[in-house]
């Protein structure tokens, strides 16, 4: 199961990088962009749509990393007060939860991807874009948040997860 939850947490970092590069491509493509409409005179015809699609492809593919390092806000003004029992109790249930939304929210993108594979839809843009393709994000972010989640559960259940608060704790 070690060799599982490392790999897990390899794919995540993996999936961290992906992000990072897409934001960089972003802003990339906007400099172009910038560049092409107002010292070229030229109308931008796919970069608007593309930004859009990968900033939001970024926000999905980055949600596994950011869980795996315990990135996300939270509040601790109750669980922060409580004694350590109820607090590691307290944050099972929420990686119980997490894990929970995740798959959710994975499964029905993997349904929406599956629509736009094979019903062909495209954009409704000059660009026509498949939407298959951005909407792809969905299900693999999600999905991999859902099985980070459940990796770092199984982590806290087995007592080798960093104490609530730490880098890392996944919480």
């Amino acid at each position: 199961m070690r060799l599982t939850v490392r790999t897990v947490a390899a794919l995540s970092r993996l999936a961290g990088i992906a992000a990072a590069a897409m934001v960089l491509v972003a802003v990339l493509v906007v400099c172009q962009m910038v560049v092409q409409r107002y010292f070229l005179h030229q109308s931008s015809i796919w970069q608007t749509e593309f930004v859009t699609y990968l900033l939001i492809a970024a926000t999905f593919l980055g949600t596994p990393y950011v869980l795996l390092v315990g990135g996300h806000v939270r509040v601790e003004a109750l669980t922060g007060r409580l004694p350590p029992r109820l607090a590691a109790w307290s944050r099972g249930v929420a990686l119980a939860v997490v894990a929970a939304v995740a798959g959710v929210v994975g499964w029905a993108g993997a349904s929406l991807w599956w629509e736009a594979w094979t019903n062909g839809w495209r954009s409704d843009t000059v660009w026509g874009v498949r939407l298959w393709i951005p909407y792809a994000a969905l299900p693999a972010g999600f999905g991999l948040t859902f099985v980070q989640a459940l990796a770092l559960l199984w982590e806290h259940l087995a007592g080798r997860a960093p104490p609530t608060g730490a880098p890392g704790d996944g919480g």
